[in-house]
């Protein structure tokens, strides 16, 4: 095999560039399986260079199946990267990866990807040949059985299953029928809108609650008012907070004169009840 016939070939198998490649084989004497691991621990290093740098770019994927539903984001650094083939086609099938682990993020490191390597190689491998921090970040699966269904709703699509904003839903009902579906899709697009921070006010966590009561307490305190003017002030913006932030108490984006829990109640299987739901956004 010529020297040109063997870069080709490490090309092919790393996605090294050529420089890369040819440097390679000329540090390992020609040989391709010793150049293989010395661009291997090389992109390591590029990686652990990379990784310092802030990802805030990247796809949301939705993956489906009969019994679930999950949901992934793959950050980078810039939306043009984002918009690679390469890169798209790797979050597909980290996607499908996430789904039949029920996103175990230990799981879905160590499982080999149809190239025969592991997602964690090939992660090293991608951001040493794309040039870019690239990471694995938010995931979440959802089941669905007979009592179930899942829902889910994507914004600013970029390509297939692959957005900047996803949200997956599950909900439980004793009919699943055409009315529930309806309010499954009007839910997510709802959830995508609106951002809740969980599905009722109890869910709401009680760190959050605190860090916005500082911040209340903060903004009022250079007011110059009486002190019991200011509690009850407080009370009522935590209180706005809190309903704000709880998607049942939240406006139905649909009616805004209605809230969630009121458009729950007119549906005819007055048993329906959401279980869960995931919101992620790209950058947020």
């Amino acid at each position: 095999m010529s020297d040109i016939d063997k870069v080709k070939e490490l090309r092919k198998v790393t996605g090294a560039g050529f420089k890369d490649c040819n440097n390679a084989l000329k540090e390992t004497k020609g040989d391709i399986q010793k150049s293989i691991e010395l661009l291997r621990v090389k992109g390591i290093s590029k990686a652990s260079k990379k990784m310092s740098r802030t990802a805030n770019e990247g796809l949301i994927s939705i993956y489906k199946t009969e019994n679930s539903l999950s949901i992934i984001e793959i950050n980078c650094e810039t939306d043009f990267v984002a918009k690679n083939e390469d890169f798209i086609k790797f979050v597909k099938e980290i996607s499908e990866i996430n789904n039949k682990v029920l996103s175990d993020p230990i799981k879905i490191e160590n499982f080999q990807m149809s190239n025969g390597d592991t997602v964690k190689n090939n992660l090293v491998n991608k951001i040493s040949k794309i040039g870019e921090k690239i990471t694995i970040g938010r995931m979440a699966t959802i089941s669905e059985d007979q009592k179930t269904k899942n829902y889910s709703y994507m914004h600013s699509v970029v390509k297939d299953n692959l957005s900047k904003l996803g949200v997956i839903v599950n909900i439980d009902a004793k009919v699943i029928n055409s009315e529930l579906d309806v309010f499954g899709k009007q839910l997510s697009m709802h959830i995508a809108a609106s951002s809740p921070l969980a599905i009722d006010i109890e869910q709401i966590d009680k760190d959050i609650i605190e860090k916005e009561m500082q911040l209340i307490s903060e903004e009022l305190s250079s007011t110059g008012k009486p002190q019991n003017i200011i509690d009850k002030i407080s009370e009522g913006k935590i209180k706005k907070f809190k309903e704000d932030n709880s998607l049942l108490n939240q406006q139905w984006v649909m009616d805004p004169k209605k809230k969630v829990k009121d458009i729950l109640s007119e549906i005819k299987d007055n048993t329906v009840k959401i279980n869960s739901f995931y919101r992620i956004k790209i950058g947020e």
